[in-house]
Formats: structure tokens, C-alpha cells, sequence
């Protein structure tokens, strides 16, 4: 695999999307978010993705030169419309008005709307705590996962991110993580590959478990820790869905499809000043020197390192490329 630095898949990334109908700064917001993914390797969420943002920029599903409409119909409200575009413009339109309302109110809520997938929901609660203060996020997505003991789809994987400042402009706590034992596109990934899952991932269509990618995608996910972890992939759906007035995952089409309807997925953000009680940090030092004491545990997301270059698989990188020339 080649080594490709950080700053080549960015490029590349932004040209391609341009080239496929991508106004320059909406290409250079989502080409961003790709390269941060790439940095940590969360593959699922970078290169892998660029491919099927070019089809639908190019047939139409994602519109890739609209101007998000930022507004503040409260005062710890925002309401961000996407207007059918990428996620990544859309959050950065509407984050500097959220991160006011929050330290004017202690809380606040930034609501996306009619927005193509975020990819990767810790990309924006990092941001969020970058700032300063506290990010709890959620998203919907088309239905791939049956309540257990059911055969229906009815919810998708429907991830949640939390993220905590460190005080000092960093961040000391994240996690994204979806409410199924795993995303979808690893299984999707494994399809590909010609490769076996675990048990407990996914189940086929008659409600049977499988460890048949194939038979996973067309049958069910599994939610993490069963009823658990189905309650919060519900509590994600309204949230995303009931606090944007975006589509439920029920009436979307699914994510890579090349032509359809746009997604018009709703991204929900809570945004928490952590000096409200003055105490956030001295907690949370108490709570982390414990973990630490312990030795063989650590904070979610602490210590995380960046990679530059990364390896690249060598048809996912040709690919980039071509779709960069054509």
C-alpha cells in the first residue's frame, strides 16, 4: 500500500469533489473532515466515502453549491438547513452561533437539517470541545436495525459522540460510537473483502444470527447490549429526526445509493458550558487519575495519535485519483 501524506488526500479529496460539482468551499469542508478521518484511521469514514459523495454530487442527491441558512428561532437554540448539502459545511456555517448561545445560556442546541451523512459524528463534538466546552451528538440514518426479537427494520445505526474540553484548548475525553454491536460499513467492508463476521454483528432476514456479511446487510444489525443499546439508537432517531424536522430513517433511502431522494438526515448537537458550576474539570481530573491509577484502562479518545502519511490501500487511492482527473 502507498504511503500518501495528509495534505495529497485533502488535495486530492478537494479536487475531486469539485470536479463533481462541489462549490470550492464546501469541497474544502468535506475534504477536511476526510482527511482528520484518515489521520486516525477511521477508513470507513474517509477515502472510502469519496467515491460515493462524487456519484451523488454528480446525479443530483447531494447538492454541492448551496449556502446552509443558519438562524436562531430561541436563545439557546440554532437551527442550521443544510438544504440537502453536505453535513460538514453546514456544521461549520452554524457552530460559531451555537458556541455563542451556549456561553450566553450555559447550554445550547445546534439542530442540522436536511443534511447528507456526517460520516463520522466525533469529527464535529471534537470541535465542539475544542472550543471549550461540552459535545453531545447524534444522527439518524436508513433503517438497518430490527428491535430485538423483531425481523423489521426500523432505525440505523444511529450513533451518538460525546466529547469533553481539557481547559486548555484540547480535548481530554471523546468517543463516537454506534448504538450496533458495529457500524455498518464494517460489514460492508467484509461483503467486499469476501470475509466472515463475528456472531452478534448482524442477522439475517428471518431474525436467524449469521456470520454471512452478505446476509447481515440484507437481514439486520444487531444493537450493542440488545434492548440496551436499541433504547439508544431510539433516542437518537427522535432526537436527530423530532429536534431538526429532518426525515426518520425510516423514510430514507439507503446512504451510498448513487441516485434517489436526498437523505435529509438530521444531525443533533447539545453544546454545555463547562464553567456553569466551576467544577467540571476538578471532577473530571478525580474521575481520570482513577482510571489512570488503574493501569490497564484509559479515557476514550485520551492519548489519541495522528498518522502522516498513512497507508493506502492501492484501489481505494487509484481510485481517489481518478476521480480527481474525470
Amino acid at each position: 500500500m502507498p504511503m500518501i501524506s495528509l495534505a495529497e488526500i485533502e488535495s486530492t479529496t478537494r479536487t475531486a469533489l469539485e470536479r463533481h460539482g462541489a462549490a470550492p468551499w464546501i469541497a474544502a469542508s468535506v475534504a477536511r473532515a476526510v482527511r482528520q478521518a484518515e489521520s486516525v484511521g477511521n477508513r470507513i469514514c474517509g477515502l472510502y466515502y469519496v467515491e460515493s459523495y462524487c456519484q451523488q454530487l454528480r446525479s443530483g442527491r447531494v447538492k454541492g453549491d448551496v449556502e446552509p441558512e443558519v438562524s436562531r428561532p430561541r436563545g439557546g437554540t440554532v437551527l442550521v438547513d443544510a438544504k440537502y448539502g453536505f453535513a460538514q459545511p453546514a456544521f461549520e456555517r452554524g457552530l460559531p452561533e451555537a458556541e455563542k448561545a451556549a456561553r450566553e445560556c450555559g447550554i445550547a442546541s445546534l439542530a442540522i437539517c436536511h443534511a447528507h451523512t456526517c460520516t463520522s459524528l466525533g469529527y464535529f463534538t471534537e470541535q465542539i470541545a475544542q472550543a471549550g466546552l461540552i459535545g453531545l451528538g447524534f444522527t439518524n440514518a436508513p433503517p438497518v436495525v430490527a428491535p430485538p426479537g423483531g425481523k423489521t427494520r426500523i432505525i440505523g445505526t444511529n450513533p451518538i459522540s460525546f466529547a469533553a474540553p481539557d481547559g486548555q484548548g484540547g480535548v481530554a475525553m471523546l468517543f463516537d460510537q454506534s448504538t450496533t454491536t458495529v457500524a455498518l460499513g464494517k460489514i460492508t467492508m467484509a461483503k467486499a473483502a469476501g470475509e466472515s463476521i463475528p456472531e452478534g454483528w448482524a442477522m439475517d432476514a428471518e431474525g436467524n444470527p449469521t456470520t454471512d456479511p452478505a446476509k447481515g446487510v440484507e437481514g439486520s444489525l444487531c444493537s450493542m447490549g440488545g434492548y440496551k443499546g436499541w433504547g439508544f439508537g431510539l433516542m437518537c432517531e427522535l432526537l436527530a429526526a423530532g429536534m431538526t424536522g429532518s426525515k426518520v430513517g425510516l423514510d430514507m433511502q439507503p446512504l451510498k445509493a448513487p441516485e434517489g431522494a436526498p437523505h435529509g438526515i438530521g444531525d443533533y448537537y447539545l453544546l454545555i458550558d463547562p464553567g456553569t458550576t466551576g467544577t467540571f474539570h476538578d471532577r473530571f481530573a478525580r474521575v481520570a487519575g482513577a482510571v489512570a491509577a488503574d493501569g490497564g484502562g484509559r479515557i476514550p479518545g485520551q492519548n489519541r495519535a495522528t498518522t502522516d502519511p498513512v497507508d493506502v490501500p492501492d484501489a481505494a487511492w487509484a481510485q481517489v485519483l481518478e476521480l480527481a482527473q474525470n
